[in-house]
Protein backbone atom coordinates (compact mmCIF):
# COMPACT_ATOMS: atom_id res chain seq x y z
CA UNK A 1 0.00 0.00 0.00
CA UNK A 2 2.96 2.33 0.51
CA UNK A 3 3.98 1.78 -3.11
CA UNK A 4 0.49 2.86 -4.17
CA UNK A 5 0.50 5.68 -1.63
CA UNK A 6 3.58 7.26 -3.11
CA UNK A 7 2.98 6.56 -6.80
CA UNK A 8 -0.70 7.50 -7.10
CA UNK A 9 -0.55 11.21 -6.41
CA UNK A 10 0.11 14.46 -8.24
CA UNK A 11 1.65 12.66 -11.21
CA UNK A 12 -1.56 10.81 -12.02
CA UNK A 13 -4.24 13.25 -10.88
CA UNK A 14 -2.57 16.45 -12.15
CA UNK A 15 0.47 15.52 -14.24
CA UNK A 16 -1.57 13.24 -16.51
CA UNK A 17 -3.29 16.32 -17.96
CA UNK A 18 0.07 17.96 -18.65
CA UNK A 19 1.26 14.80 -20.40
CA UNK A 20 -1.79 14.70 -22.69
CA UNK A 21 -1.37 18.40 -23.50
CA UNK A 22 2.24 17.71 -24.50
CA UNK A 23 1.73 14.58 -26.59
CA UNK A 24 -2.01 14.13 -27.19
CA UNK A 25 -3.23 10.51 -27.09
CA UNK A 26 0.33 9.48 -27.98
CA UNK A 27 1.09 10.01 -24.30
CA UNK A 28 0.12 6.34 -24.02
CA UNK A 29 3.43 5.52 -25.68
CA UNK A 30 5.22 7.56 -23.04
CA UNK A 31 3.36 5.71 -20.29
CA UNK A 32 4.06 2.28 -21.79
CA UNK A 33 7.79 2.99 -22.16
CA UNK A 34 8.15 4.48 -18.68
CA UNK A 35 5.88 1.80 -17.22
CA UNK A 36 7.99 -0.98 -18.71
CA UNK A 37 11.08 0.67 -17.30
CA UNK A 38 9.71 1.04 -13.76
CA UNK A 39 8.62 -2.61 -13.76
CA UNK A 40 12.22 -3.67 -14.47
CA UNK A 41 13.54 -1.20 -11.90
CA UNK A 42 11.18 -2.57 -9.26
CA UNK A 43 12.25 -6.14 -9.98
CA UNK A 44 15.89 -5.12 -9.61
CA UNK A 45 15.22 -3.13 -6.43
CA UNK A 46 13.14 -5.96 -4.99
CA UNK A 47 16.05 -8.36 -5.29
CA UNK A 48 18.46 -5.98 -3.55
CA UNK A 49 16.00 -4.87 -0.85
CA UNK A 50 15.12 -8.46 0.09
CA UNK A 51 18.81 -9.30 0.44
CA UNK A 52 19.71 -6.10 2.31
CA UNK A 53 16.74 -4.17 3.76
CA UNK A 54 18.07 -0.70 4.56
CA UNK A 55 16.40 2.70 4.86
CA UNK A 56 19.06 4.03 2.48
CA UNK A 57 17.91 1.50 -0.16
CA UNK A 58 19.34 2.26 -3.61
CA UNK A 59 21.76 4.79 -2.11
CA UNK A 60 23.29 1.99 -0.04
CA UNK A 61 23.24 -0.43 -2.99
CA UNK A 62 24.96 2.13 -5.22
CA UNK A 63 27.59 2.68 -2.51
CA UNK A 64 28.24 -1.08 -2.31
CA UNK A 65 28.56 -1.35 -6.07
CA UNK A 66 30.49 1.83 -6.90
CA UNK A 67 31.73 3.40 -3.68
CA UNK A 68 30.51 5.91 -1.06
CA UNK A 69 30.64 8.99 -3.29
CA UNK A 70 28.27 7.40 -5.82
CA UNK A 71 25.98 6.23 -3.02
CA UNK A 72 25.84 9.65 -1.38
CA UNK A 73 25.16 11.33 -4.74
CA UNK A 74 22.18 9.08 -5.43
CA UNK A 75 20.87 9.48 -1.89
CA UNK A 76 20.99 13.28 -1.96
CA UNK A 77 19.50 13.35 -5.49
CA UNK A 78 16.53 11.26 -4.37
CA UNK A 79 16.07 13.33 -1.22
CA UNK A 80 16.00 16.54 -3.30
CA UNK A 81 13.49 14.91 -5.64
CA UNK A 82 11.20 13.95 -2.77
CA UNK A 83 11.26 17.28 -0.98
CA UNK A 84 10.31 18.93 -4.27
CA UNK A 85 7.48 16.42 -4.67
CA UNK A 86 6.30 17.08 -1.10
CA UNK A 87 5.94 20.76 -2.00
CA UNK A 88 4.24 19.95 -5.32
CA UNK A 89 1.71 17.64 -3.70
CA UNK A 90 0.83 20.00 -0.87
CA UNK A 91 0.24 22.81 -3.38
CA UNK A 92 -1.56 20.48 -5.77
CA UNK A 93 -3.93 19.22 -3.05
CA UNK A 94 -4.59 22.79 -1.89
CA UNK A 95 -5.26 23.92 -5.46
CA UNK A 96 -7.76 21.12 -6.05
CA UNK A 97 -9.53 21.86 -2.77
CA UNK A 98 -9.70 25.53 -3.73
CA UNK A 99 -11.42 24.55 -7.00
CA UNK A 100 -14.28 23.11 -4.89
CA UNK A 101 -14.16 25.76 -2.14
CA UNK A 102 -12.77 28.93 -3.81
CA UNK A 103 -12.75 30.90 -0.55
CA UNK A 104 -9.90 28.77 0.80
CA UNK A 105 -6.44 30.29 0.11
CA UNK A 106 -4.14 27.78 -1.59
CA UNK A 107 -1.08 28.75 0.42
CA UNK A 108 -2.90 28.43 3.75
CA UNK A 109 -4.34 25.01 2.92
CA UNK A 110 -0.91 23.83 1.78
CA UNK A 111 0.58 24.86 5.12
CA UNK A 112 -2.23 23.09 7.02
CA UNK A 113 -1.66 19.88 5.03
CA UNK A 114 2.10 20.00 5.59
CA UNK A 115 1.68 20.60 9.34
CA UNK A 116 -0.85 17.77 9.75
CA UNK A 117 1.19 15.17 7.86
CA UNK A 118 4.39 16.22 9.57
CA UNK A 119 2.62 15.43 12.84
CA UNK A 120 1.65 11.98 11.47
CA UNK A 121 5.27 11.30 10.48
CA UNK A 122 6.49 12.26 13.93
CA UNK A 123 4.48 9.44 15.54
CA UNK A 124 5.66 5.83 15.65
CA UNK A 125 5.90 4.11 12.26
CA UNK A 126 3.03 1.71 13.03
CA UNK A 127 0.61 4.65 13.25
CA UNK A 128 2.01 6.09 10.03
CA UNK A 129 1.50 2.76 8.25
CA UNK A 130 -2.12 2.48 9.41
CA UNK A 131 -2.83 6.03 8.28
CA UNK A 132 -1.26 5.38 4.86
CA UNK A 133 -3.17 2.13 4.40
CA UNK A 134 -6.56 3.83 4.62
CA UNK A 135 -5.41 6.72 2.44
CA UNK A 136 -4.30 4.31 -0.28
CA UNK A 137 -7.39 2.12 -0.02
CA UNK A 138 -9.71 5.09 -0.58
CA UNK A 139 -7.98 6.29 -3.72
CA UNK A 140 -7.68 2.79 -5.19
CA UNK A 141 -11.43 2.36 -4.77
CA UNK A 142 -12.03 5.78 -6.37
CA UNK A 143 -9.85 4.99 -9.38
CA UNK A 144 -11.64 1.69 -9.92
CA UNK A 145 -14.94 3.61 -9.88
CA UNK A 146 -13.51 6.14 -12.34
CA UNK A 147 -12.45 3.36 -14.72
CA UNK A 148 -15.94 1.83 -14.62
CA UNK A 149 -17.66 5.17 -15.35
CA UNK A 150 -15.13 6.08 -18.05
CA UNK A 151 -15.57 2.75 -19.81
CA UNK A 152 -19.37 3.09 -19.66
CA UNK A 153 -19.09 6.56 -21.21
CA UNK A 154 -16.89 5.35 -24.07
CA UNK A 155 -19.19 2.42 -24.80
CA UNK A 156 -22.23 4.75 -24.81
CA UNK A 157 -23.92 3.06 -21.88
CA UNK A 158 -24.67 6.28 -19.95
CA UNK A 159 -28.09 7.74 -20.92
CA UNK A 160 -27.98 11.37 -22.02
CA UNK A 161 -24.17 11.48 -22.24
CA UNK A 162 -22.44 11.78 -25.61
CA UNK A 163 -19.84 9.10 -26.16
CA UNK A 164 -16.77 10.40 -28.04
CA UNK A 165 -15.71 6.84 -28.79
CA UNK A 166 -12.17 6.95 -30.15
CA UNK A 167 -12.67 10.12 -32.21
CA UNK A 168 -10.03 12.01 -30.20
CA UNK A 169 -7.45 9.42 -31.23
CA UNK A 170 -7.71 10.65 -34.83
CA UNK A 171 -4.87 13.09 -34.23
CA UNK A 172 -2.90 10.54 -32.24
CA UNK A 173 0.36 12.49 -32.01
CA UNK A 174 -0.47 16.18 -32.71
CA UNK A 175 2.98 17.34 -31.60
CA UNK A 176 4.91 14.48 -33.11
CA UNK A 177 7.95 12.80 -31.65
CA UNK A 178 8.95 15.87 -29.66
CA UNK A 179 5.63 15.86 -27.82
CA UNK A 180 6.13 12.21 -26.82
CA UNK A 181 9.65 13.06 -25.63
CA UNK A 182 8.41 15.96 -23.54
CA UNK A 183 5.65 13.82 -22.03
CA UNK A 184 8.17 11.16 -21.01
CA UNK A 185 9.51 13.40 -18.27
CA UNK A 186 6.03 14.24 -16.99
CA UNK A 187 5.28 10.50 -16.99
CA UNK A 188 8.52 9.72 -15.13
CA UNK A 189 7.27 12.06 -12.41
CA UNK A 190 3.99 10.11 -12.31
CA UNK A 191 5.78 6.81 -11.67
CA UNK A 192 8.34 8.36 -9.34
CA UNK A 193 7.91 7.20 -5.77
CA UNK A 194 7.07 3.57 -6.55
CA UNK A 195 10.62 2.75 -5.47
CA UNK A 196 9.80 3.86 -1.91
CA UNK A 197 8.87 0.27 -1.03
CA UNK A 198 12.58 -0.56 -0.99
CA UNK A 199 13.07 2.13 1.69
CA UNK A 200 10.12 0.90 3.76
CA UNK A 201 11.49 -2.67 3.65
CA UNK A 202 13.90 -1.78 6.46
CA UNK A 203 11.00 -1.27 8.90
CA UNK A 204 8.98 -4.39 8.07
CA UNK A 205 9.03 -7.67 9.97
CA UNK A 206 9.56 -9.82 6.87
CA UNK A 207 11.30 -7.73 4.17
CA UNK A 208 11.72 -10.55 1.64
CA UNK A 209 8.01 -11.42 1.72
CA UNK A 210 6.79 -7.80 1.80
CA UNK A 211 9.03 -6.58 -1.01
CA UNK A 212 8.39 -9.68 -3.10
CA UNK A 213 4.63 -9.13 -2.87
CA UNK A 214 4.94 -5.46 -3.83
CA UNK A 215 7.15 -6.28 -6.82
CA UNK A 216 4.80 -9.00 -8.09
CA UNK A 217 1.81 -6.64 -8.10
CA UNK A 218 3.52 -3.64 -9.69
CA UNK A 219 2.72 -4.85 -13.24
CA UNK A 220 -1.06 -4.93 -12.89
CA UNK A 221 -1.03 -1.72 -10.85
CA UNK A 222 0.63 0.13 -13.72
CA UNK A 223 -1.57 -1.44 -16.40
CA UNK A 224 -4.87 -0.91 -14.57
CA UNK A 225 -4.42 2.35 -12.70
CA UNK A 226 -2.14 4.32 -15.01
CA UNK A 227 -2.62 3.02 -18.54
CA UNK A 228 -6.37 2.51 -18.01
CA UNK A 229 -6.92 5.98 -16.56
CA UNK A 230 -4.82 7.73 -19.22
CA UNK A 231 -6.56 5.88 -22.04
CA UNK A 232 -9.98 7.04 -20.81
CA UNK A 233 -8.87 10.64 -20.23
CA UNK A 234 -7.20 10.89 -23.66
CA UNK A 235 -10.26 9.38 -25.35
CA UNK A 236 -12.77 11.68 -23.61
CA UNK A 237 -10.92 15.02 -23.40
CA UNK A 238 -9.25 16.64 -26.46
CA UNK A 239 -5.56 17.47 -25.95
CA UNK A 240 -6.15 21.23 -26.13
CA UNK A 241 -9.03 21.36 -23.65
CA UNK A 242 -8.94 23.36 -20.42
CA UNK A 243 -10.56 20.34 -18.75
CA UNK A 244 -7.10 18.73 -18.64
CA UNK A 245 -6.25 21.02 -15.72
CA UNK A 246 -8.37 18.60 -13.66
CA UNK A 247 -8.62 15.59 -16.01
CA UNK A 248 -10.50 13.15 -13.76
CA UNK A 249 -13.19 15.72 -13.00
CA UNK A 250 -13.35 16.57 -16.72
CA UNK A 251 -14.19 12.98 -17.64
CA UNK A 252 -16.93 12.76 -15.02
CA UNK A 253 -18.41 16.09 -16.14
CA UNK A 254 -18.53 14.68 -19.69
CA UNK A 255 -20.40 11.68 -18.28
CA UNK A 256 -23.06 14.04 -16.92
CA UNK A 257 -22.11 13.50 -13.29
CA UNK A 258 -21.17 16.93 -11.89
CA UNK A 259 -21.55 15.73 -8.31
CA UNK A 260 -19.22 12.85 -9.07
CA UNK A 261 -16.68 15.29 -10.49
CA UNK A 262 -16.62 17.15 -7.17
CA UNK A 263 -16.28 13.84 -5.35
CA UNK A 264 -13.34 12.70 -7.48
CA UNK A 265 -11.69 16.07 -6.93
CA UNK A 266 -11.91 15.53 -3.19
CA UNK A 267 -10.54 12.01 -3.65
CA UNK A 268 -7.68 13.49 -5.65
CA UNK A 269 -6.95 15.76 -2.69
CA UNK A 270 -6.76 12.68 -0.48
CA UNK A 271 -4.55 10.95 -3.06
CA UNK A 272 -2.09 13.81 -3.12
CA UNK A 273 -2.01 13.97 0.66
CA UNK A 274 -1.39 10.23 0.78
CA UNK A 275 1.53 10.59 -1.62
CA UNK A 276 2.84 13.55 0.41
CA UNK A 277 2.64 11.40 3.54
CA UNK A 278 4.57 8.52 1.94
CA UNK A 279 7.16 10.80 0.34
CA UNK A 280 7.83 12.60 3.60
CA UNK A 281 8.44 9.20 5.15
CA UNK A 282 10.82 8.25 2.33
CA UNK A 283 12.71 11.54 2.36
CA UNK A 284 13.22 11.44 6.13
CA UNK A 285 14.50 7.85 6.06
CA UNK A 286 16.89 8.56 3.20
CA UNK A 287 18.49 11.60 4.85
CA UNK A 288 18.59 9.64 8.13
CA UNK A 289 20.51 6.88 6.34
CA UNK A 290 22.88 9.46 4.83
CA UNK A 291 23.54 10.84 8.31
CA UNK A 292 24.18 7.32 9.65
CA UNK A 293 26.84 6.86 6.96
CA UNK A 294 28.44 10.22 7.70
CA UNK A 295 27.16 11.77 4.45
CA UNK A 296 24.81 14.26 6.17
CA UNK A 297 24.92 16.29 9.41
CA UNK A 298 24.97 14.05 12.49
CA UNK A 299 21.89 15.73 13.99
CA UNK A 300 19.77 14.12 11.26
CA UNK A 301 20.33 10.63 12.67
CA UNK A 302 18.85 11.39 16.09
CA UNK A 303 15.84 9.27 17.07
CA UNK A 304 12.92 9.88 19.40
CA UNK A 305 11.84 7.36 22.05
CA UNK A 306 9.53 5.88 19.39
CA UNK A 307 12.57 5.45 17.08
CA UNK A 308 11.37 8.13 14.66
CA UNK A 309 14.06 10.36 13.02
CA UNK A 310 12.29 13.57 14.01
CA UNK A 311 15.04 15.99 12.91
CA UNK A 312 15.17 14.26 9.52
CA UNK A 313 11.38 14.61 9.18
CA UNK A 314 11.48 18.32 9.98
CA UNK A 315 14.43 18.94 7.65
CA UNK A 316 12.63 17.16 4.81
CA UNK A 317 9.42 19.15 5.21
CA UNK A 318 11.16 22.56 5.30
CA UNK A 319 11.26 22.88 1.51
CA UNK A 320 7.50 22.37 1.34
CA UNK A 321 7.02 25.31 3.68
CA UNK A 322 9.33 27.47 1.55
CA UNK A 323 7.45 26.49 -1.62
CA UNK A 324 4.16 27.40 0.03
CA UNK A 325 5.48 30.85 0.86
CA UNK A 326 6.56 31.22 -2.77
CA UNK A 327 3.03 30.25 -3.85
CA UNK A 328 1.73 33.08 -1.70
CA UNK A 329 4.09 35.49 -3.50
CA UNK A 330 3.64 34.01 -7.00
CA UNK A 331 0.15 32.44 -7.15
CA UNK A 332 -0.34 29.62 -9.72
CA UNK A 333 3.32 29.72 -10.83
CA UNK A 334 5.07 27.43 -8.34
CA UNK A 335 3.34 24.08 -8.99
CA UNK A 336 4.00 23.95 -12.79
CA UNK A 337 7.70 24.60 -12.16
CA UNK A 338 7.90 21.88 -9.52
CA UNK A 339 6.17 19.32 -11.75
CA UNK A 340 8.86 19.81 -14.39
CA UNK A 341 11.86 19.61 -12.07
CA UNK A 342 11.75 16.03 -10.89
CA UNK A 343 11.08 13.91 -14.00
CA UNK A 344 14.72 13.47 -14.97
CA UNK A 345 15.88 12.93 -11.37
CA UNK A 346 13.63 9.85 -11.26
CA UNK A 347 15.43 8.52 -14.32
CA UNK A 348 18.84 9.04 -12.73
CA UNK A 349 17.79 7.19 -9.56
CA UNK A 350 16.29 4.33 -11.58
CA UNK A 351 19.48 4.09 -13.62
CA UNK A 352 21.55 3.81 -10.44
CA UNK A 353 19.30 0.97 -9.24
CA UNK A 354 19.70 -0.97 -12.48
CA UNK A 355 23.48 -0.66 -12.76
CA UNK A 356 23.89 -1.45 -9.05
CA UNK A 357 21.80 -4.60 -9.39
CA UNK A 358 23.83 -5.61 -12.43
CA UNK A 359 27.06 -5.35 -10.41
CA UNK A 360 25.79 -6.76 -7.10
CA UNK A 361 23.94 -9.71 -8.66
CA UNK A 362 27.00 -10.61 -10.75
CA UNK A 363 29.13 -10.38 -7.60
CA UNK A 364 26.71 -12.57 -5.62
CA UNK A 365 26.53 -15.20 -8.38
CA UNK A 366 30.32 -15.25 -8.65
CA UNK A 367 30.71 -15.73 -4.88
CA UNK A 368 27.89 -18.29 -4.62
CA UNK A 369 25.76 -16.08 -2.32
CA UNK A 370 22.15 -17.26 -1.93
CA UNK A 371 19.59 -14.47 -2.45
CA UNK A 372 16.10 -14.58 -0.89
CA UNK A 373 14.57 -13.03 -4.02
CA UNK A 374 16.07 -13.30 -7.49
CA UNK A 375 15.15 -11.20 -10.53
CA UNK A 376 14.24 -13.48 -13.43
CA UNK A 377 15.91 -13.07 -16.80
CA UNK A 378 19.15 -11.68 -15.38
CA UNK A 379 21.21 -10.08 -16.91
CA UNK A 380 19.06 -9.61 -19.99
CA UNK A 381 16.10 -7.85 -18.37
CA UNK A 382 18.39 -5.56 -16.39
CA UNK A 383 20.20 -4.73 -19.63
CA UNK A 384 16.85 -4.11 -21.34
CA UNK A 385 16.01 -1.62 -18.60
CA UNK A 386 19.29 0.19 -19.20
CA UNK A 387 18.62 0.27 -22.95
CA UNK A 388 15.16 1.79 -22.34
CA UNK A 389 16.71 4.31 -19.98
CA UNK A 390 19.38 5.26 -22.51
CA UNK A 391 16.68 5.67 -25.17
CA UNK A 392 14.70 8.00 -22.89
CA UNK A 393 17.81 10.09 -22.20
CA UNK A 394 18.55 10.27 -25.94
CA UNK A 395 14.97 11.31 -26.70
CA UNK A 396 15.13 13.87 -23.90
CA UNK A 397 18.26 15.46 -25.32
CA UNK A 398 16.50 15.88 -28.68
CA UNK A 399 13.41 17.62 -27.31
CA UNK A 400 13.66 21.39 -26.84
CA UNK A 401 11.47 21.31 -23.70
CA UNK A 402 13.09 18.29 -22.05
CA UNK A 403 16.75 19.06 -22.87
CA UNK A 404 17.18 21.90 -20.32
CA UNK A 405 15.65 19.77 -17.57
CA UNK A 406 17.93 16.85 -18.40
CA UNK A 407 21.08 18.97 -18.60
CA UNK A 408 20.23 20.69 -15.32
CA UNK A 409 19.86 17.28 -13.66
CA UNK A 410 23.25 16.19 -15.01
CA UNK A 411 24.73 19.39 -13.59
CA UNK A 412 23.07 18.71 -10.22
CA UNK A 413 24.54 15.19 -10.15
CA UNK A 414 28.01 16.57 -10.85
CA UNK A 415 27.66 19.16 -8.08
CA UNK A 416 26.45 16.55 -5.57
CA UNK A 417 29.24 14.13 -6.48
CA UNK A 418 31.87 16.87 -6.24
CA UNK A 419 30.51 18.02 -2.87
CA UNK A 420 30.55 14.45 -1.52
CA UNK A 421 34.09 13.83 -2.77
CA UNK A 422 35.27 17.13 -1.29
CA UNK A 423 33.63 16.37 2.05
CA UNK A 424 35.28 12.94 2.20
CA UNK A 425 38.67 14.41 1.30
CA UNK A 426 38.31 17.06 4.01
CA UNK A 427 37.31 14.42 6.56
CA UNK A 428 40.31 12.27 5.62
CA UNK A 429 42.64 15.26 5.97
CA UNK A 430 41.31 15.97 9.45
CA UNK A 431 41.80 12.32 10.49
CA UNK A 432 45.34 12.31 9.08
CA UNK A 433 46.29 15.45 11.03
CA UNK A 434 44.81 14.00 14.21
Amino acid sequence: MMGLGSAIGAGLFIGSGAGIQAAGPAVLISYLVAGGLIILVMWALGEMAAANPNSGAFSVYTARAFGPVAGATVGWLWWIQLVVVIAAESLGAAGLLASVFPALPVWLMALVFIAALTAVNLTRVRNFGEFEFWFALLKVAAIVGFLVIGAALLFGWIPGAHSPGLANFGGFAPHGFEGIATALFVVAFAFGGTEIVSVAAAETRDPARSVGKAVRTVVWRILVFYIGSIFIIAAVIPSGSDALKSPFAGVLDAAGMPGAATAITLVAVVALLSALNANLYGASRMVFSLAERGEAPRALKSLTASRVPAVAVLASVTFGVVATVLELIFPDHVLPVLLNIVGSTCLMVWGSALVSQLVLRSRADRDGVALPLRMAGFPWLTSLGLVLLAAIFAVGLIGDDSRPQLLSTFALVIVLAAASALRRRSASAVVSKA
